[in-house]
C-alpha cells in the first residue's frame, strides 16, 4: 500500500504532469462542465424540476406549498447551512497550488528528507491573507499578510504558518487575544473594519512596548504590498533542525520573491480598496492563468545550539529578527505556484494550517509565541471544521496515514479490523521505529523555576525598532511618517496620539516631531533611549529588486481614442507581450475604436479591454499614450483621461508617450523641472519617457532595458521595471499634481 501511494509523487516536471496532491484530490473532483451530468439530490436521485416547489395549484390559482417536497427542503436546507465559522484572523485569503524543489541539500543541519533530498519535487498549497479584516473586507488595506505553506511531503504534512513580516507584535502567545481584540473593530460600534487606525490598537501597542518593532514594519511599505507575488514570506517563529549526528540547530525560514519586493503608495491602496477590493486575489489568479507562475527562493537562517546565547537579543523572541550580518540567509530551494484552485470553499477556505505540523528532522524551540500557537491552531480548526478536519481533501496527507483515532462528526475513513487501540494482541498499527521513519523528539535538557516571566533579553523592546528605521531609505522613512500620521489622525483620544508621539522619539526624534506636528500632539524634545545608529541589510525593500530588470506580469494601460497611431500602438503591444507584461487597451468606450486612416464602415478597429470609467490607473503599473492627432485631441478634452495620467504621475508610475500623445502627458503633468521630448530625441525624466518623432524601427519587439537608453522601448521598459520613480516624490513633484 505504501509503495502504491508513494508512486503518486511525480518526478520533477514542468507543471504538465500531475503531482501527488493533484492525484489525491482527483478522487473528490466532479466536473460541472461534463455534459453527461444531470441534477440529482444529495442522495443521488435525478431531479426533473428544481425551479418550482411542489404545491397545490391550478392554471388559475396558486395554492399552498407542500412540506412533503423533500427536494425543495433539501435545497433550502443546504443553502441555509453553507457557511462555516469565519477565521477570527486571516479570514480573507487567496491561494494556489505549486511545488517546492531543493537546490542544495541541508543534510549538514537536518535529516528531514524534504530539506535533504534534491531529487524530490514536493507539492505545496500556499494561502495568502490579510489578518484583521473579515472575509468581505478589501485586499489592499494596511495590514500584515499571512503566508502559510502546506508541504505535502512523503513523510507527512509540514506547515510553515508565516507572515510577510519576520517579527510579531507580542512575545508571549497569552497576549494574542488582547492584541487581536485591540486591532479588531471597537466593541461599542464595530468600526473600523480591517484597519488599525483607531484608539484601541494604538493604546494597546503603547502600553505593550514589545510591539514597537512590529508596528514599524506594519507602518512601512511592507504593510501595503503591490502583489502577493511580490512579498517575502517568513516563518516568524524559531524552529529547530536535527541531523543524523544528533545535533540540534535553531532555524528561521525565509521566502524571497523572484519578482522583487514591491508595494503600493498609500493613496493608491486607499482607492483600490473601493475600486477593486479583490485586486490581490485577481492579480495572483490572472498571473497563473496567463502562464506566469509565482516563484520564491527558500532560505534558512541557522544557529547551532551551542551558540544560542551568543547574541545581545534572545533568539527565541518573536519580536526580533536575526540580522543577516550575524546570521546569513542560506538559500537552498525554490517554491513555485503554478495552478489555481478548482473551488474556493473546499480548498482555499477549508485548508487548515498548524504550526505543530512538522516532519522528522524538524522540531520546536522554546519560543513562547510558538508554544502557544501550537495549541491555538489545532484548537481553532476544531471550531471551524470539526474534529475530522484533517480528512478533508485539501488537508489530508498524500503519504499513507492510519492510527487508532476514531469516530466524531463527519468521519470519512472506514477502518476494517477488530481493534482500535494500542497495544493489541495482533500488533496491528504499531508505532513506527526511528529507522522506519518514526518521529523522534530531541532529548532537550530543561531546568529552571516554574514562574510567569521571560528572560532579561526579552525586555529590550526598542533597539531593533531603531535598527529597522535606520535601515530604511529616505522615501521609506517618509512613508512611515505619513502612515503613522494617518493612523493617529484617526485616533480622537489625545492620550493615545500624544503617548505614541512620545514613544516614537525613542526610535528617532525627527520622526516623532514630524508625526506630532501632523497629528496635533506636543512635539517631543528628547528621547528617553538614544538611537544606536546601526543599520542592517535585508530590511529595506530597495534591496529586493529582481536580479535582472523585468516587467513580467506588469499591467500596462494603453489609452486610445478614434484616430490613434496604429504603428506605435501595435509595436508597444507586441513589445509588452514579448516581455511577458500584460497590455490592456483603454478607450472612451468598449466598442471598437478605429485607427488613423481606418474606415469605420469596412475596418474592424480595436476593441478595448475596458473603458475609461470602468477602470482606473490604480489598477495598472504604467500608462502609455500613443500618438494620433484625432485620438489625442479627444483624450485631451476628456477629464477622466487627463486624470488617468495625473493619477499615475502622482502614484510615481512610469508613463510613456509617443507622437501627439506627448501633448496629453504635458497637459496632465506640466510642472517646472519636468521636460518632454520636442522631436526625435527620447526624453526620460522622473520616470516619464516621451518621444515626439519615433521611427517605426525604433519601436521594436526585441529590446534591452537600460536607464536613459536612446531607444524609446528600452528606456520606457526600464522605468516600468523600477516599479516607481521615488525621485518624483522626494523632489516634491507628485504632491503638486491634483489626483
Amino acid at each position: 500500500m505504501a509503495s502504491h501511494l508513494l508512486s503518486n509523487f511525480s518526478k520533477p516536471t514542468n507543471g504538465h504532469v500531475k503531482d501527488g496532491k493533484q492525484h489525491d484530490l482527483e478522487r473528490d473532483v466532479k466536473n460541472v462542465h461534463d455534459p453527461h451530468w444531470r441534477i440529482t439530490s444529495d442522495f443521488g436521485v435525478k431531479q426533473s424540476n428544481t425551479d418550482d416547489w411542489l404545491r397545490v395549484a391550478t392554471e388559475d390559482q396558486t395554492g399552498p406549498s407542500l412540506l412533503e417536497d423533500h427536494f425543495a427542503r433539501e435545497k433550502i436546507h443546504r443553502f441555509d447551512h453553507e457557511r462555516i465559522p469565519e477565521r477570527v484572523v486571516h479570514a480573507r485569503g487567496a491561494a494556489a497550488f505549486g511545488h517546492f524543489k531543493l537546490t542544495e541539500s541541508a543534510s549538514d543541519v537536518t535529516n528531514a528528507a524534504v530539506l535533504t533530498d534534491t531529487s524530490r519535487e514536493t507539492p505545496v498549497f500556499l494561502r495568502f491573507s490579510t489578518v484583521l479584516g473579515s472575509r468581505g473586507s478589501a485586499d489592499t488595506v494596511r495590514d500584515v499578510r499571512g503566508f502559510a505553506v502546506k508541504f505535502y511531503t512523503q513523510e507527512g504534512n509540514w506547515d510553515i504558518v508565516g507572515n510577510d513580516i519576520p517579527v510579531f507584535f507580542i512575545q508571549d502567545s497569552m497576549k494574542f487575544p488582547d492584541l487581536i481584540h485591540s486591532g479588531k473593530p471597537e466593541p461599542n460600534n464595530e468600526v473600523p473594519q480591517a484597519q488599525t487606525a483607531h484608539n484601541n490598537f494604538w493604546d494597546f501597542v503603547y502600553l505593550h512596548s514589545e510591539a514597537t518593532h512590529m508596528y514599524q514594519w506594519a507602518m512601512s511599505d511592507r504593510g501595503i504590498p503591490r502583489s502577493y507575488r511580490m512579498l517575502q514570506g517568513f516563518g516568524v517563529n524559531t524552529y529547530t533542525l536535527m541531523n543524523d549526528k544528533g545535533e540540534r540547530h535553531f532555524v528561521k525560514f525565509i521566502f524571497t520573491p523572484e519578482l522583487g519586493v514591491h508595494s503600493f503608495v498609500w493613496d493608491e491602496a486607499l482607492k483600490l480598496a473601493g475600486q477593486d477590493p479583490d485586486f490581490h486575489r485577481k492579480d495572483l489568479w490572472e498571473a497563473i492563468e496567463s502562464g506566469n507562475p509565482a516563484r520564491w527562493k527558500f532560505g534558512i537562517q541557522v544557529i547551532p545550539e551551542s551558540k544560542e546565547h551568543d547574541f545581545d537579543f534572545d533568539i527565541l523572541d518573536a519580536t526580533k529578527i536575526w540580522p543577516e550580518e550575524l546570521v546569513p540567509i542560506r538559500y537552498i530551494g525554490e517554491l513555485e505556484l503554478n495552478r489555481n484552485p478548482d473551488e474556493y470553499f473546499t480548498q482555499t477556505e477549508q485548508v487548515a494550517f498548524c504550526t505543530s505540523h512538522v516532519v522528522p528532522g524538524i522540531g520546536f524551540s522554546d519560543d513562547p509565541l510558538l508554544q502557544g500557537r501550537n495549541f491555538s491552531y489545532l484548537d481553532t480548526q476544531l471550531t471551524r471544521l470539526g474534529v475530522n478536519w484533517q480528512e478533508l481533501p485539501i488537508n489530508r496527507p498524500v503519504c499513507p496515514y492510519l492510527n487508532h483515532n476514531r469516530d466524531g462528526a463527519m468521519r470519512h475513513t472506514i477502518n476494517r479490523g477488530t481493534v482500535n487501540y494500542w497495544p493489541n494482541r495482533f500488533s496491528a498499527v504499531a508505532p513506527a521505529k526511528p529507522e522506519e521513519g518514526g518521529y523522534v523528539d530531541y532529548p532537550q535538557k530543561v531546568e529552571g523555576i516554574k514562574t510567569r516571566m521571560r528572560s532579561k533579553k526579552f525586555r529590550d523592546h526598542i533597539s531593533q525598532a531603531q535598527l529597522f528605521y535606520n535601515s530604511m531609505s529616505s522615501h521609506e522613512k517618509k512613508h512611515i511618517a505619513s502612515a503613522l500620521s494617518f493612523e493617529l489622525d484617526h485616533c480622537d483620544d489625545p492620550t493615545v496620539y500624544e503617548r505614541i508621539s512620545q514613544r516614537l522619539a525613542d526610535i528617532d526624534l525627527k520622526l516623532a516631531q514630524q508625526v506630532a506636528a501632523q497629528v496635533g500632539a506636543p512635539a517631543p524634545q528628547h528621547a528617553s533611549i538614544a538611537n544606536h545608529g546601526k543599520t542592517a541589510k535585508g530590511l529595506s525593500q530597495t534591496e529586493f529588486l529582481p536580479a535582472e530588470p523585468t516587467i513580467q506580469t506588469r499591467r500596462v494601460a494603453i489609452l486610445i481614442a478614434d484616430g490613434f497611431d496604429p504603428v506605435a500602438y501595435s509595436a508597444i503591444v507586441a513589445a509588452l507581450k514579448s516581455a511577458r507584461a500584460m497590455p490592456f487597451t483603454i478607450g472612451p468606450r468598449r466598442g471598437a475604436v478605429f485607427a488613423k486612416g481606418e474606415s469605420r464602415e469596412h475596418g474592424q478597429g480595436v476593441k478595448p479591454d475596458h473603458h475609461l470609467e470602468g477602470m482606473r490607473s490604480t489598477m495598472f503599473d504604467s500608462v502609455f499614450v500613443p500618438g494620433g492627432a484625432d485620438s489625442v485631441e479627444t483624450l485631451r478634452k476628456n477629464g477622466r483621461a487627463l486624470h488617468w495620467v495625473r493619477e499615475a504621475f502622482g502614484h510615481l508610475k512610469a508613463i510613456g508617450a509617443t507622437g501627439e500623445g506627448v501633448q496629453l502627458v504635458r497637459d496632465a503633468c506640466q510642472l517646472e523641472g519636468v521636460r518632454f521630448s520636442e522631436g526625435e530625441d527620447v526624453v526620460s525624466l522622473y520616470g516619464v519617457v516621451t518621444a515626439v518623432k519615433t521611427q517605426p524601427e525604433r519601436l521594436k519587439e526585441v529590446f534591452k532595458m537600460a536607464r536613459g537608453a536612446a531607444n524609446f522601448v528600452d528606456s520606457y521598459f526600464w522605468e516600468i521595471s523600477q516599479h516607481r520613480n521615488w525621485d518624483r516624490e522626494m523632489d516634491g513633484l507628485a504632491e503638486m499634481v491634483a489626483y
